[in-house]
C-alpha cells in the first residue's frame, strides 16, 4: 500500500531502532533521529545504534519457564529485529539470551543503514516533535532512562511531569585473571553448556566480604538526583544492607550449583559471558555505587577475584520514565494528542527486552491505522498485552514493570505445579498472538 504518512522516531536504542525498522520496512516513510555521535549520555560510548550498556543479558530464552523468553518468543513472531539481532549475535549462556554487545549493536546499526524508507540523522531533539493531522505525521519518543535534560525538561512541561530513579550495572572482569582453582563451571542444576563460571565461598569468607561489602565507600551522587533506587536493578551493597544473609538467599544463592567434590558451597558468585570469545565475563547480580578503588578492594576478596583484572567498574546513573498511566493510552500513545507516541524504558517498561518490545507494539499500532489493516489488541493474555495494560492501568504508585507471569491474565483452571502453570500460560500467549498475526496477513505491498 502506497502511503504518504510520515513517522519521526527519536532516540536510536532498543526501542527507536525496533520501532523505526518495523515501520521503514513495511513501506511508511520514516525518520530516525539520534543525538549521537554529536552527545553521548553519561553512560553511552559507541556510536551505533541499540547499544547496551548495563549488561549483554537479555534474560532467560525459556519459553514455558520465564515470561522475559515467553516475550522474545512473541517479538519473534511479531517480527522484531532486535530480536533477531540477538539471536545472530548470541554467546553461549547457559538458558540466557546473552549477546556480544558489540556485534549486536553493529547488527542493528547495519540493518538500519540498508532499509528502505528509513533516513537516520544525528542530531538532539530538545522538545516534543509537533504531529500533523492533516499530512499524516506521527512521531515516536523513544529517548530511553537517560533522555538529554533538555527534553527531559519539555516532557515534564507538556506531560505533567516526570519520575527518577537509579539503575546501577555490574563490573566486567577479564577471563584470564579469574583464578580457576577457586572456581568452576557449570549452570544451575545442570542445565545448558556449563556457561558460567562459579565463584564460591565458605561460610567465614561470606560473612568477611559482607562485613567489608557494607563498610566501604561509596560513590558519590549529584545534587539533582533523588536517592530512589528500583528494586528490579539495586545495588549489592543496598541488598546486603537489608540483613547479612540476604545476599546468600539471593544473588549469591548457592541452590543448584556443586563443587567438583560433590558440595554446594556456602554461597557462590556467578561470572556470565561478555562477549563471545568469552575473554570477559560480568559479575552477575553485582551492579553497585561503590567508588572504583572500593569495588576493586572488596570483591576481590572473593577467591577466585583475588587476582581480578576489572576492565569495567559498575555505576550508577540516573533514568527517567514519566507516569504513563496518567498520559497513555495502552496503545502507547498520548490522551492529548493520538499522534504522538513514546516507547521504551521512558515509558515504565524495565528491561531490554522490555524495553525493545514497546517500540515493537507502538509501531505496529500506528502501521495498523496508517496501512487500514484491522488494529491488533494483545490482552493480557500474552505479555506484550500484560505490559500495554501496565502503562496504561490508573495507579498513583507507577513504577517500572519487567516481564514476568504475575502480570499475565490468570487461567481458568488452577494448576498447582508451578512449571505446568507457566508452560499452560506461555502456550495460551503464543496462540493469542498467532491468532492476532492471521487477522493481518501481509498486503503484497508490505512484502
Amino acid at each position: 500500500m502506497k502511503t504518504d504518512a510520515k513517522v519521526l522516531v527519536v532516540g536510536g536504542g532498543l526501542a527507536g531502532s525496533e520501532a523505526a525498522y518495523y515501520l521503514a520496512s513495511r513501506g511508511i516513510e520514516t525518520t530516525l533521529v539520534e543525538m549521537k555521535p554529536k552527545k553521548f549520555t553519561p553512560a553511552h560510548e559507541s556510536e551505533n545504534y541499540g547499544e547496551l550498556v548495563c549488561s549483554n543479558s537479555l534474560k532467560s530464552n525459556d519459553v514455558y519457564a520465564n515470561a522475559c523468553g515467553l516475550l522474545k518468543e512473541e517479538m519473534r513472531l511479531l517480527g522484531s529485529m532486535v530480536i533477531e539481532a540477538a539471536d545472530a549475535t548470541k554467546v553461549p549462556a547457559g538458558a540466557a539470551l546473552a549477546v556480544d554487545r558489540e556485534k549486536f549493536s553493529a547488527y542493528i546499526t547495519e540493518k538500519l543503514k540498508n532499509c528502505p524508507n528509513l533516513t537516520l540523522k544525528n542530531k538532539e531533539v530538545v522538545s516534543l516533535p509537533k504531529t500533523d493531522n492533516e499530512r499524516g505525521m506521527y512521531a515516536i519518543i523513544a529517548t530511553g532512562p537517560l533522555t538529554s535534560e533538555a527534553l527531559s525538561e519539555d516532557i515534564k512541561a507538556k506531560m505533567g511531569g516526570g519520575l527518577h530513579f537509579y539503575d546501577a550495572s555490574a563490573p566486567i572482569v577479564s577471563a584470564e585473571s579469574v583464578d580457576m582453582e577457586c572456581a568452576f563451571t557449570g549452570d544451575r542444576y545442570g542445565k545448558g553448556t556449563g556457561d558460567y563460571i562459579n565463584c564460591p565461598m565458605n561460610k567465614e569468607e561470606y560473612y568477611a566480604f559482607v562485613d567489608e561489602l557494607l563498610a566501604a565507600e561509596k560513590a558519590e551522587l549529584h545534587a539533582f538526583e533523588k536517592r530512589e533506587i528500583f528494586e528490579g536493578c539495586m545495588p549489592v551493597e543496598v541488598m546486603a544492607s537489608r540483613g547479612r544473609d540476604t545476599l546468600r538467599y539471593g544473588t549469591l544463592k548457592p541452590v543448584g550449583l556443586y563443587c567438583e567434590d560433590g558440595k554446594r558451597p556456602y554461597a557462590v558468585l556467578q561470572l556470565r559471558k561478555e562477549n563471545e570469545a568469552g575473554t570477559c565475563y560480568n559479575l552477575v547480580g553485582f551492579q553497585t555505587n561503590l567508588k572504583f578503588p572500593e569495588q576493586k578492594r572488596v570483591f576481590s576478596m572473593i577467591p577466585a577475584l583475588k587476582n581480578a583484572e576489572f576492565l569495567r567498574y559498575g555505576v550508577m546513573h540516573r533514568n527517567t520514565y514519566i507516569q504513563s498511566p496518567d498520559v497513555l493510552n495502552r496503545d502507547f500513545s498520548c490522551k492529548n494528542n493520538r499522534r504522538l507516541f513514546f516507547a521504551g524504558q521512558i515509558t515504565g517498561v524495565e528491561g531490554y527486552v522490555e524495553s525493545a518490545a514497546s517500540g515493537l507494539l507502538a509501531a505496529i499500532h500506528i502501521a495498523d491505522e496508517i496501512l487500514g489493516r484491522t488494529p491488533h489488541t494483545f490482552d493480557e493474555r500474552t505479555v506484550c498485552g500484560a505490559l500495554e495494560t501496565h502503562i496504561s492501568t490508573p495507579n498513583k504508585n507507577f513504577q517500572p514493570m519487567n516481564a514476568n507471569f504475575g502480570i499475565l491474565a490468570p487461567l481458568s483452571v488452577r494448576i498447582k505445579d508451578k512449571k505446568e502453570r507457566y508452560r499452560t500460560l506461555a502456550e495460551r500467549a503464543i496462540e493469542t498472538v498467532k491468532t492476532e498475526i492471521a487477522k493481518n496477513q501481509p498486503n503484497k505491498s508490505e512484502e
